[in-house]
């Protein structure tokens, strides 16, 4: 059954309170969330607005009901109440409503319940004032019961908008317009309008609205908004380049990839946006006594009355007025607004900190599964160890310099990682490279065409132990390169804090025994698994699983997202493709595997935060209800009941202000344990 994103109440698929934005349908429980959803801003000005005028009334209300001798007292408070009760409160009875013909429960029928028993009750007293002998009237009750609440919701909403800022920022990055480059004409058009394969200049100073490619000229591109890096980025022609950073220092053309929707900066806030509708396992805890509490309140505040009215009528005390009390404040004490809030408000909370500190939590419902993780699974290539590898040794029948010359001006027209080494290798050597010709590259398999007027072949080594290629001319071989990859210097101190918090550390890579094994020694992970193809790492995922291993895999490549399926979650680095970005439940968006530290600490800590929460909530509410019901008559008599109604309203008003304080705390939690690895830098 889907879930209310603002408040966290089940509903069911049928209800015609629906939005359906980018692409994705959402269900409310009632108008008022499905507008805190759509409009927040206009939301915080019409509760503000309801909030004035429940204070400015309630106040004299409540203030008048304990002055005695006033003249025609009761209707001074029926005027006082009315504008509380029916414009305040409409948002209420308009969601009671709603509920209703859905035919579920929510806390909008439990608040509308208390307040027009009580209203109605006192305005009986009020027109005929002797039907019910020894009365009094509870407009204070009434007014107040709103007032609080509302008080409550205001918070609620303006700590949501307040977490939600930085969603909201994102789209602000992108600039109203763009150069569209049309034939020797450059247009100036709105960004929206533009599209995959359009072409647009981007100047010196300027946001870059659309991820792309560089076509012509070159600039430093500050890319910190994204990655957070404050090293900016050197783009040239050939480069990547994505929507949201800014060209600092150069004018370049860009090949529009993604636009609109399909954009870096659009997904981002798309992730963010979303990150409140993931269902954390302890979640269900809260939806499934959500869903039975209304009724089980219902039927205690029903019984509860029927109680105090036998013993009334028992007693011939004529005090009628105490079955209607016991059942307000039963109703208004329970209400479950804060267990409906415990897991939302802190997910939201947790998501939009973890991104500004360099973590995009796509689905916050991974956070369970990664908050019991027991094994950490790395693809050893771009994670533990950079991207590139380095040229290791060169051995050559011809010459070192003469066999990376022809190596070179071949690997020079490939992108591939073995390719780039080489290339880099020579020009910090001081090897010129020539021009090749007829160059084909096989993927898989290497590359080859013609050197000097030579025919030239790089293949990947059969016959050796380590990373090689070799290097053939004329058919021939003439030497081979070897490489190895050179480990991240943080990696030493993640594998060492994983190990210190009980979780064990794989790695599993495509590469050679000899390498896989040196990483495994150099780091004292707790096992290896080398020269694995994509469905066998996914097949080592499952055996650890079936060990009873919750397994978080940490990968970067197309090949690798066959294992981040199958595991229980899975982290993608920030150089990862997109197919793996798409099955990652966190993205790192900074160049810092300490990151994936960030992340376990961080889903340990907000479910924490989740559990205490709910479990407090749950409790609160059901501690009290006695108490509602008439526990405390004993020891303060049935006076109790004419202040009752109101401190339930303060009860639940406070329940809810200390689950939205507590999970506001988590912020500190998460700086002070889970980030302070990014704040302080990492040195090993």
């Amino acid at each position: 059954m889907p879930t209310d994103p603002v408040c966290g109440m089940f509903v069911p698929d049928t209800s015609n309170l629906k939005l359906t934005k980018d692409g994705r349908d959402y269900f409310f429980c009632s108008t008022d969330c499905l507008n805190k959803f759509k409009s927040p801003e206009e939301q915080v000005r019409a509760i503000r607005w309801k909030l004035t005028i429940a204070w400015l009334f309630s106040v004299p209300v409540l203030a008048l009901t304990y002055i005695p001798g006033i003249a025609l007292k009761s209707w001074i408070l029926l005027g006082l109440t009315l504008p509380v009760q029916f414009y305040s409160g409409i948002g209420f009875y308009r969601g009671a409503y709603e509920s209703i013909r859905n035919r579920m429960g929510n806390m909008d029928i439990l608040i509308s319940l208390g307040t027009l028993t009580a209203f109605f009750y006192s305005l009986v007293v009020t027109l005929e004032p002797g039907l019910i002998s020894q009365s009094s009237t509870y407009y204070d009750a009434s007014a107040f019961i709103i007032t609080l609440i509302l008080t409550g919701n205001f918070i609620e909403t303006i700590t949501k908008k307040s977490a939600g800022d930085a969603a909201s920022k994102l789209l602000e990055l992108i600039p109203g317009t763009a150069h569209k480059v049309v034939g020797s004409e450059i247009l100036e058009v709105p960004s929206d309008s533009i599209s995959e394969g359009d072409t647009v200049l981007v100047k010196p100073g300027e946001i870059l609205a659309a991820d792309g490619v560089v076509l012509e000229g070159s600039a430093d591109v500050d890319t910190s908004t994204i990655t957070g890096e404050q090293e900016p980025v050197f783009a040239k022609e050939g480069s990547r380049v994505i929507s949201g950073t800014k060209n600092l220092n150069g004018t370049i053309k860009v090949l529009v990839l993604k636009s609109g929707g399909n954009s870096t900066i659009r997904k981002i806030y798309d992730m963010l946006q979303t990150a409140t509708s993931g269902r954390a396992r302890i979640q269900r805890i809260a939806d499934v006594f959500s869903l039975y509490f209304v009724p089980i309140v219902l039927v205690s505040a029903s019984i509860s009355a029927a109680l105090w009215a036998y013993f009334i009528s028992v007693g011939q005390t004529g005090q009628w007025d105490i079955p209607v009390l016991a059942f307000v404040s039963v109703v208004v004490i329970a209400c479950p607004c804060a267990i409906g809030l415990a897991a939302p408000i802190t997910m939201l909370i947790s998501s939009t900190y973890s991104y500004e500190n360099g973590l995009i939590v796509k689905n916050t419902g991974a956070l369970d599964r990664i908050s019991r993780v027991t094994r950490v699974i790395f693809d050893k290539t771009g994670t533990l160890t950079r991207t590139l590898p380095e040229v290791s040794e060169v051995r050559s029948s011809i010459g070192r310099d003469q066999l990376i010359s022809i190596a070179g001006s071949l690997e020079k027209n490939s992108n591939h990682p073995i390719a780039l080494s080489i290339v880099k290798y020579a020009i910090d050597a001081g090897i010129s490279l020539s021009n090749a010709s007829d160059v084909k590259e096989t993927p898989g398999m290497g590359i080859r065409g013609t050197v000097a007027g030579k025919s030239a072949e790089i293949v990947k080594s059969t016959g050796s132990l380590k990373s090689a290629v070799e290097v053939l001319l004329e058919g021939q071989n003439i030497g081979d390169i070897s490489f190895r990859y050179v480990v991240r210097e943080e990696s030493e101190l993640l594998i060492r804090e994983l190990k210190e918090r009980g979780i064990k550390t794989t790695i599993v890579t495509g590469d050679k025994e000899s390498e896989a094994h040196r990483i495994y020694e150099m780091l004292s992970l707790d096992s290896y698994h080398s020269e694995c193809l994509p469905d066998q790492k996914a097949e080592i995922v499952r055996k650890y699983q079936e060990e009873g291993d919750f397994v978080v895999f940490v990968g970067d490549g197309i090949n690798d997202t066959v294992a981040m399926e199958t595991a229980d979650a899975a982290i993608a680095v920030p150089e990862a493709s997109d197919v793996a970005k798409e099955a990652g439940d966190v993205i790192l968006a900074k160049n810092d595997i300490m990151l994936v530290l960030s992340a376990i600490d961080l889903s340990r800590q907000t479910i924490r935060k989740v559990k205490q929460n709910i479990f407090w909530a749950i409790g609160y509410n059901s501690a009290l209800i006695p108490i509602a019901g008439g526990a405390l008559v004993p020891l303060f008599g049935l006076q109790i009941y004419s202040v009752l109604p109101i401190l339930s309203a303060l009860a639940m008003g406070m329940s809810s202000t200390s689950v939205v304080l507590n999970s506001l705390l988590l912020r500190g939690t998460l700086r002070k344990r889970v980030f302070n690895w990014v704040n302080m830098g990492t040195t090993v």
